[in-house]
């Protein structure tokens, strides 16, 4: 099969186009045909051999990826029949691999794709999608909500302006120029600025009137994080931080303020999710959101053999929404 291998942690150049070995499912694991596999910055810390969340490097060489989306097309010892051919998604946790034509996982990963998504959607909300249910967890959105998203065109951004509207909150995204700002109008947001114009807050105060912000959804944290946290009513405004990309998500902290921020990464989602598989929870909460129609993922797909290509996009935002390779 064709895979793509990192030797060396270094620059996106490093993820390289190979022929390698077909993985064979173990006992419980299934092999999937992979027709889309999620990008994530995460992966291209790891690629340049920065941690971040994780607690250990992959052993090198690697194929990155921990977002799949395919068909199962083998199955491992005492996996049910009933699986083979189904078309399926699954995040793989922090077993990489996915930026293959086949890939492998346990079965207890595994959500059957409901029918009315593609590939590529369903990857999406498994990775991209359950953080953002995550993240709504914490707030109750309600019609007379005013909600900023900095980096709304991005892949959780993109949902969270969709969620928000769905809500009947008025809705501001922010996004880096002019063709994100479209998409963000697009996408639906009742005011959409261009955040690198540094007279932006005035844009919001003059939209919004005698009105202020609720809420904050920031992932970017920074100068961006600051200026939001301005616009927020107090003291009932929720700034709610879920990373801080834009100040430099793996060596920087994120921007928090004393009474007004809630930082809900990881271990907060988790346990708000509850139950006995909480990810899983939400990877279906997800989906199921998607299937609905209420949440419509943007999509910037890459041929899988582009990977580099893509990580390079990624990290100097030149892409919108989420990110997706495709083989």
């Amino acid at each position: 099969m064709h895979a793509i291998r990192l030797h060396t942690f270094g620059p996106p150049e490093n993820l390289t186009y190979e022929r390698t070995e077909t993985p064979r499912p173990a006992p419980g694991q299934v092999r999937i045909e992979v027709a889309a596999a999620g990008v994530h910055l995460l992966d291209t810390a790891l690629r340049a051999g920065v941690k971040g969340p994780y607690p250990e490097l992959p052993d090198l060489p690697t194929i990155p990826g921990r977002e799949v989306a395919g068909t199962v097309e083998a199955l491992g010892e005492g996996v049910a029949a009933l699986w083979l051919g189904k078309r399926v998604v699954a995040h793989l946790g922090l077993n990489p691999g996915g930026y293959a034509e086949l890939a492998v996982t346990d079965v207890d990963r595994l959500h059957e794709i409901p029918g009315n998504l593609d590939f590529a959607q369903a990857v999406a909300m498994i990775g991209t999608g359950r953080t953002t249910m995550g993240i709504l967890q914490f707030t109750d959105l309600r019609p007379d909500d005013v909600v900023l998203v900095p980096a709304a065109a991005g892949g959780i951004g993109t949902l969270l302006v969709q969620y928000a509207r769905h809500a009947g909150a008025t809705v501001i995204g922010l996004a880096g120029g002019p063709d994100k700002v479209a998409r963000v109008e697009k996408n639906g947001a009742d005011l959409a600025v261009d955040y690198k114009n540094p007279a932006w807050p005035d844009q919001v105060k003059r939209f919004l009137g005698a009105r202020q912000a609720t809420v904050v959804f920031d992932g970017v944290g920074g100068d961006t994080a600051h200026k939001a946290v301005a616009l927020l009513a107090h003291p009932a405004g929720r700034h709610i931080v879920f990373g801080w990309s834009g100040a430099g998500l793996h060596d920087g902290t994120p921007y928090l303020v004393e009474g007004v921020s809630r930082s809900v990464l990881g271990p907060a989602m988790l346990q708000k999710a509850g139950g006995p598989n909480p990810l899983r929870t939400l990877e279906l909460r997800a989906l199921t959101e998607a299937a609905e129609g209420r949440l419509v993922p943007d999509l910037h797909r890459f041929p899988l053999a582009e990977a580099a290509t893509a990580h390079r996009a990624l990290e100097t935002r030149a892409t919108h929404g989420k990110v997706v390779l495709e083989p």
